[in-house]
């Protein structure tokens, strides 16, 4: 409620059927409304509204207050008043310059009917607006809520007078108490207006106790808050005074704050930690920042946080690279037995940076299937160059911001793994792999891949900006190491800013060194036996890789020597082991159970329709085995083994040209006829796809179809075309190591692969014969046992006796 009228006590007022008017002078009042019983001042200009005020005063006549509809009219007519105002006396008239001041008290309500006069005062006819019976029990309660929401509201409002509430009490006519209550509500000119024209008394009351009663609770609420406010500010100034004593009280002693001795320390690590102009520029910025905070403010721990990230990163701090060509070569082959590619580009990377002081960081990616070494060899090349090495492992990010970190603005922001792993390092050329970058996924929230391309570009990245810090960092000494089994999940121009190295499989003999000279001792360190207790042969090792393990890397080895390691280990705590004694064939067999994995390819290759092939996958070469069958039908082709939409094509090609070319195989022009042929690719549960089976499949038609069967001891894999052409393929060096682990001697190999061949070891070139075919009659040749011999065509007409379709001459015994 408001305070402004409280104190005009209004006389009461005469009975309301004692208002005789017809005719009213009409007083039109610009934002506010004037209720029945108000005695208030009216400030009146209007040359129109001034007229009237001399002519009522010299008749002594009622005047009639409207409120305007629209406050910014200057001479409304009747259409911009409202129709029902209040009938008001003068009681005083002052003169106020040109203006008038007007004490005017409300008589009762009226409804203006018609306008009658414009000049020189507007005159309108009107009516007493008189209210119904108000003595009914409904309209008592009423009353007596109003009073007591009312008298709350006084007592929220300490600005108002005592005679306020005086007055509500001793108010006893609810009409005048529903318009005293209302002319003084914080409400809208609408509203009000609304309750003045609302002339029965209980409608009157309801509108004015629902308008009081929501003014109240915003009373309480405001009130609430204003307390909770006080109270903090309290608080507040009174640690602001305790701490400024203490402070006092601290210097009289000789004794200083532990804040400040802290925002010193911190300036100091600012001034000597070699940040570049722009960035010691900011942290002078936010320190001065932090300096006029309390330390209990919430900005106070995000500055701070700030600031300890600034001075923990390092900016100059760097290590001094081995340069020593030799050293470094005789660490990387300690650590690591082949992986010549590798080596050499390090080594390469080294004369460089010796010739060259300033060179930027290279950007490797190392690819090949698990258990290669290639996280290993990471750390193997930062002990080598004698930096420091962190592993950032990318497998499952999901989130942008977890590569370039969170802005500020976030509560429990924090830098980006770039930036962790800078402050983990402590140095500006540290050597930072990034583990399974093909791992990397993506959604809502960003792509990580898309934000490591600025983390590895040369050309960019000495500018690199994570969002935290918001400042540009430098990363172009890092030597950035990615490591991937496959390339194809990577976006195109990621890959293009790296330097891709492939790592491929091991052969049997580079297993056999390794385990030798890294695993076996490894292992006989952690499962605490000794060198003496436990002799494992070379045959025994053979046995191990042959007979327990199928993959390209290593690491099931090292499960099952560690496997055989833990048995001998427990003969040696049992007191059976002696000491020495070899872990033979048989001793492997009863540690480890039955051999797991046998030489299937002469097993494989038993009757006609089946062909060895070789096949390409994300952990290393394969050996797989296509197998054909014929069936009453109509000449239709069927293919299983979960084959993609390439290798189903490569087997339509292969069937077509063997129908094509019938004849030169021995076969009549209708040998399809009457059958239906399926191709089938074991292992029915793994996805296969690509078009280098297409030579295998050919071959095995052409074994089915003639009956010849295919040499057990030759693998092949090529991609055909129509015209029979035998087309190169990639991932030979993995297929061939493949092949050689399953005992295949005799490879087929594309006539333009033979330049691939310098990519596999020595030791396996020698023990392997290869072929290479450039036409598919050369693989058919090689591959069947015997060579079909042509059959000569059907003569058109009649079929003689006992001729049929098939084979022109009948299989060998």
């Amino acid at each position: 409620m408001s305070d402004s009228n409280e104190k005009n006590i209004p006389p009461p007022l005469p009975p309301p059927e004692s208002l005789k008017f017809t005719e009213l002078g009409i007083l039109p009042l610009r934002n506010s409304v004037f209720f029945p019983g108000m005695m208030i001042p009216v400030t009146v200009g209007r040359p129109s509204s001034k007229a009237l005020i001399e002519h009522a005063r010299r008749f002594d006549t009622p005047i009639g207050l409207v409120t305007q509809r629209d406050p910014q009219v200057d001479e409304p007519g009747a259409d911009d008043l409202y129709e029902v105002g209040a009938v008001a006396r003068i009681v005083k008239i002052m003169r106020n310059g040109d203006n008038y001041n007007v004490i005017v008290q409300g008589l009762g309500r009226f409804r203006l009917e018609e306008v009658i006069q414009t000049r020189p005062y507007m005159v309108a006819r009107a009516s007493p607006a008189l209210p119904g019976d108000a003595g009914d029990i409904e309209v008592n309660a009423l009353m007596k809520n109003l009073k007591e929401v009312a008298r709350e509201v006084v007592r929220l409002m300490p600005d108002l007078p005592i005679e306020a509430g005086m007055m509500l009490e001793s108010m006893e006519d609810p009409g005048q108490l529903a318009d005293i209550v209302a002319s003084n509500l914080d409400i809208t000119i609408q509203d009000k207006q609304d309750i003045l024209a609302t002339v029965d008394i209980k409608p009157r009351l309801e509108k004015v106790l629902s308008r009081i009663t929501r003014q109240l609770e915003i009373l309480k609420l405001s009130n609430k808050i204003q307390n909770q406010v006080k109270d903090e500010m309290d608080k507040n100034q009174r640690e602001y005074i305790l701490r400024q004593q203490l402070k006092a009280i601290k210097e009289e002693l000789g004794e200083s704050g532990g804040g400040d001795d802290e925002l010193q320390e911190l300036e100091k690590k600012i001034e000597s930690a070699g940040m570049p102009e722009e960035v010691l520029k900011t942290a002078r910025k936010e320190l001065s920042r932090l300096q006029g905070m309390r330390d209990s403010s919430p900005e106070y721990t995000i500055s701070r946080t700030y600031l300890d990230w600034l001075v923990d990163i390092p900016w100059k701090t760097s290590t001094e690279d081995n340069l020593d060509l030799e050293n470094v070569r005789a660490v990387l082959e300690k650590d690591h037995y082949g992986l010549e590619k590798v080596k050499k580009r390090i080594i390469e990377f080294l004369a460089v940076r010796r010739l060259k002081k300033d060179m930027k960081g290279p950007i490797l990616c190392l690819v090949g299937p698990p258990g290669v070494g290639k996280t290993s060899l990471g750390r193997s090349i930062a002990k080598a160059l004698d930096r420091k090495f962190v592993r950032m492992s990318l497998g499952g990010v999901r989130d942008e911001a977890e590569i370039r970190g969170h802005r500020r603005t976030y509560i429990g922001a924090m830098p980006g793994k770039i930036i962790h792993a800078m402050k983990k390092a402590g140095t500006i050329n540290p050597v930072i792999l990034l583990d399974e970058v093909d791992k990397l996924g993506m959604d809502f929230r960003g792509d990580p891949s898309s934000a490591l391309l600025e983390v590895l570009d040369p050309e960019q990245n000495n500018t690199f900006q994570d969002h935290y810090l918001n400042l540009p960092y430098d990363l172009s000494k890092v030597l950035f190491i990615a490591t991937a089994n496959m390339l194809d999940p990577l976006p195109p121009p990621l890959v293009d800013r790296m330097e891709i190295i492939e790592i491929p499989g091991y052969t049997l003999e580079e297993k056999k060194h390794i385990a030798r000279r890294h695993l076996l001792p490894k292992q006989i360190n952690e499962n605490g036996i000794a060198e003496k207790d436990i002799t494992l042969p070379d045959d025994s090792i053979d046995f191990l890789i042959s007979a327990y393990t199928r993959e390209a890397g290593v690491r099931s080895l090292e499960r099952q020597i560690a496997a055989v390691c833990r048995g001998v280990a427990v003969d040696v705590a049992s007191g059976k082991n002696t000491g020495g004694v070899p872990v033979d064939r048989e001793r492997v067999i009863h540690i480890l159970g039955p051999e797991r994995f046998l030489d299937e390819s002469k097993e494989r290759v038993f009757q006609p329709g089946i062909a060895t092939g070789m096949a390409w996958t994300p952990v290393g070469g394969e050996v797989m085995y296509i197998e054909a069958t014929q069936m009453t039908g109509k000449g239709g082709i069927h293919l299983t083994g979960k084959l993609g939409d390439v290798m189903k094509e490569s087997a339509h090609a292969a069937f077509s040209y063997l129908r094509s070319h019938c004849l030169e195989l021995g076969l009549q022009p209708d040998f399809v006829k009457d059958v239906d042929v399926h191709i089938h690719v074991p292992a029915g549960a793994i996805p296969k796809d690509g078009p280098s089976a297409g030579v295998t499949m050919l071959t095995a038609l052409a074994s089915l179809f003639t009956g010849i069967k295919v040499r057990d001891d030759i693998a092949m894999t090529g991609e055909i075309s129509l015209r029979g052409l035998v087309l190169p393929v990639g991932g030979i060096k993995e297929k061939v190591l493949a092949a050689h682990r399953q005992g295949v001697r005799t490879i087929i190999l594309p006539e333009r692969n033979k330049k691939d061949l310098i990519d596999i070891p020595e030791e396996t070139r020698k023990e392997i014969s290869f072929h290479f075919a450039s036409h598919v009659d050369e693989a058919l040749a090689l591959a069947l046992e015997r060579k079909p011999v042509p059959a000569a065509p059907l003569p058109k007409g009649p079929a003689p006796a006992g001729a049929g379709s098939g084979s022109a001459t009948p299989p060998a015994n």
